[in-house]
């Protein structure tokens, strides 16, 4: 890998992963549509079927962990529909992607500002 593409600690959505999450993906943009939310909650391991997600995928989904989704070749923004339906927001996920809890996140942007 070209050494700017390097980040220590940082998965870079290339194209190898867009090809690995193609599918987790694609699911993940379904829940576009709140009908999808809806079949999804109803029976999960059968959403994941249809959508022909892997061992790794499904095991991600199962525990609701962003950084397992990421390994798994998903896409971050494709990622918050499925975060979204939990309730899930963006400083739940960036807790998550820092191994922070929710409230030390939160007190970690106050501190720097955001």
């Amino acid at each position: 890998m070209d050494d700017q593409f390097n980040i220590p600690g940082t998965p870079v959505f290339d194209g190898v992963q867009a090809r690995k999450g193609y599918a987790l993906n694609k699911m993940c943009y379904s829940f576009n549509d709140d009908a999808n939310r809806k079949a999804f909650l109803s029976n999960e391991e059968g959403y994941m079927r249809k959508y022909g997600l892997n061992e790794a995928q499904k095991e991600a989904i199962r525990h609701r962990n962003v950084l397992e989704l990421i390994a798994a070749g998903g896409n971050i923004y494709y990622l918050a529909k499925f975060a979204g339906i939990f309730g899930l927001g963006v400083q739940d996920v960036g807790a998550q992607q820092t191994g922070m809890s929710l409230q030390a996140f939160k007190e970690m942007l106050t501190a720097h500002g955001h």
